[in-house]
């Protein structure tokens, strides 16, 4: 992590370090989801009976005052991934999936998440729960305005929100005679008492020299990600690290403390300790500045408002967004590297699917068995994402021991799929068919990669917003009424998040600039039949252009070849079909050598076969019209 430059204040930054044979085959169908229409309800077996959670809390409620109580699926880092102590969403209402959040009320409680994760909370939540299929804040006040009578209060634990998500239920509460209440005991947590799974204790430890970060340290707190529970406090004149010492080592101390003096050698102090720190840093002649978007409401609550300035990314994330040289070329090596399981992976499935022997979850744990082999792995960026047929629709799908499907020959499979790696993180999504595709699998199939590459292939100005930008890669789809419910893309760190915001093709998403990586990831989905997602990461680089100007583009540094079996290329500009045939060409000069170096000699001949150039096709008709006229000269004794 880059260092932030600071100005001549007495500035602060408050970092909030993310310092983050199989069972019989059961198909995902409707009889798999709750039905509480019916007397008595009926429950799938993957459901959780929360009633005697929801009681003990609502006895909380009550002595705490409350007549709501909020619970985002997040821990007090805002991390996207959560460790288990920190499941309290997953633990009141059964409900698995990365996003969500609960409201339990005294009569009634409910979910709500995106479209990605609607049939798996009709699998996983029982009757007490409703499901409720819209996102954001408006829609939990607006229940919530319905539900508890007027001087009610709605709870909520102040490390839990950001400032930005206190500022918008806050916003929507007034007038209405409720009160957002801030209550720092989790009611949650003082429900789960011994049960819940205790706070992460494996050591910290150092990346080797050559790779980068701020402090350069790791450790395994949360599921896919190398972090460790930690805050920092970094002024001008001081570094305060904030975590759990006992999970320090003398080696890791002394490189803390190595290469400084005085007050800019690392400061350590107790994780707990970090509130009461910053209110004493407050009382001095200081000025704080924070991001809105992941700095949480507890810490912002303590900070003279007339002492802090606001903005919605912290200068730490804006700074991490772009990558230096040598971030850079750490990534891309990560990336030709990850490339080798990727292509293991799919040379296997050519010859095993046919069998009929690979289902969903074998599949995915060997890929996750070949990451593992490589060079500096430190294991998956995220569960892979392993669909066959009609699951490859649910575009977040993942299957588990108790419910996959075995992959068929005949039916389209998605894996998306990505690796920690010391030297940076992956993220690549493969959509394949092994036998005949339809004519419609095929188009639409085309149609997601002319997406991939017109966005990959773009020269835009810089400073460009991303949300601009994203238009070209649905147009192709868009041209003939199809689309996609998910984003186009999003940052990537070096060996940490595999979602790095604020980078990608959001509304909220910085401007793109030179040294930022994001994955491009178009998609389609046919509800109930099959799915299609090509996913690449790419850096951010300067055009070339015929005139003088700051323009940008795009360098894929995933290595993968697509499906040519579902590739229609009389679909392809021949603009297009050139970009194609030089990413072929560079995947071989880049993997290839790495797959001969391994002597992987037959995954190098299948990469061959898959990389060999394309050509359009001349339609039908005139090839026949050709024949005619071949035909006819040669009847008529011409050299033809």
């Amino acid at each position: 992590m880059a260092w932030v430059p600071w100005g001549c204040w007495p500035w602060l930054v408050l970092l909030c370090v993310c310092t983050w044979g199989h069972a019989k085959p059961v198909d995902l169908r409707r009889e798999d989801m709750r039905d509480c229409s019916t007397k008595p309800p009926y429950l799938p077996v993957t459901v959780v009976n929360t009633t005697k959670q929801l009681t003990a809390l609502r006895q909380q409620m009550h002595s705490h005052n409350v007549s709501a109580y909020i619970i985002p699926n997040t821990d007090a880092h805002m991390s996207e991934y959560i460790g288990e102590h920190d499941k309290r969403l997953t633990w009141i209402t059964g409900f698995t999936g990365s996003s969500g959040t609960a409201v339990v009320t005294i009569g009634k409680a409910g979910l709500w998440t995106d479209s990605r994760y609607w049939i798996q909370a009709e699998q996983e939540m029982d009757c007490n729960w409703e499901l409720h299929k819209e996102v954001g804040t408006a829609p939990i006040v607006n229940w919530l305005l319905t539900e508890i009578p007027a001087g009610g209060r709605v709870g909520f634990d102040p490390l839990l929100f950001s400032i930005r998500t206190w500022e918008s239920y806050d916003m929507a509460f007034q007038g209405s005679h409720r009160e957002l209440m801030s209550i720092t005991a989790n009611l949650v947590d003082l429900v789960w008492g011994s049960e819940r799974p205790l706070v992460p204790s494996q050591p910290i430890y150092v990346l080797q020299e050559q790779f980068t970060g701020l402090f350069n340290l790791r450790s395994s707190d949360i599921p896919y990600n190398p972090f460790f529970y930690s805050y920092t406090l970094l002024t001008n004149s001081s570094i305060r690290l904030f975590v759990n010492k006992s999970r320090l080592n003398s080696e890791t101390l002394k490189y803390l403390n190595s290469n400084c003096t005085g007050p800019m050698c690392v400061q350590l102090e107790d994780y707990s300790q970090v509130r009461d720190s910053l209110q004493d840093y407050t009382s001095g002649a200081v000025r704080i500045w924070i991001g809105t978007s992941n700095t949480m409401y507890a810490f912002y609550n303590l900070i003279p408002k007339d002492k802090v300035v606001t903005e919605t990314y912290s200068p730490v994330m804006t700074t991490k967004a772009v990558k230096n040289s040598k971030e850079q070329a750490l990534l891309r090596a990560s990336h030709v590297r990850d490339a080798v399981p990727v292509i293991r992976y799919l040379v296997w499935l050519e010859k095993n699917v046919p069998k009929g022997t690979v289902n969903e979850f074998s599949g995915a744990e060997l890929l996750d068995k070949f990451r593992s082999e490589e060079e500096f792995s430190s294991g998956p960026s995220f569960k892979t994402i392993s669909a066959s047929g009609l699951n490859a629709a649910l575009a977040h799908y993942s299957p588990s021991k108790e419910l996959h499907r075995n992959l068929s020959s005949n039916e389209m499979y998605l894996v998306d799929s990505g690796g920690q790696y010391w030297d940076g993180t992956t993220d690549i999504t493969r959509t394949v068919h092994w036998s005949t595709p339809s004519a419609f699998q095929k188009e639409a199939y085309t149609r997601v990669l002319i997406g991939n590459i017109d966005l990959s292939r773009l020269i835009f100005p810089a400073s460009t917003s991303g949300l601009m930008l994203e238009a070209f890669a649905r147009k192709a789809l868009w041209n003939v009424g199809l689309n996609y419910g998910h984003g186009t893309g999003h940052g990537i760190g070096n060996f940490l998040c595999v979602h790095e915001w604020p980078v990608g093709f959001h509304s909220s998403s910085l401007a793109m600039n030179k040294g930022m990586f994001t994955s491009i990831e178009p998609g389609y989905y046919k509800d109930d039949e099959f799915g299609i997602r090509l996913e690449d990461v790419a850096l951010v680089v300067e055009a070339k252009t015929k005139y003088p100007g700051t323009y940008l583009t795009f360098e894929v540094v995933s290595l993968v070849p697509y499906d040519q079996n579902l590739i229609d290329v009389n679909l392809l500009s021949p603009e297009q079909l050139q970009y194609l045939n030089r990413y072929y060409q560079t995947i071989r000069e880049k993997v290839g050598p790495e797959l001969q170096r391994r002597k992987l000699m037959e995954e190098f001949e299948w990469l061959q076969k898959h990389t060999e150039p394309l050509s359009a096709r001349a339609p039908r008709t005139t090839f026949l019209a050709s024949l005619f006229m071949i035909s006819t000269l040669t009847i008529l004794g011409w050299n033809v």
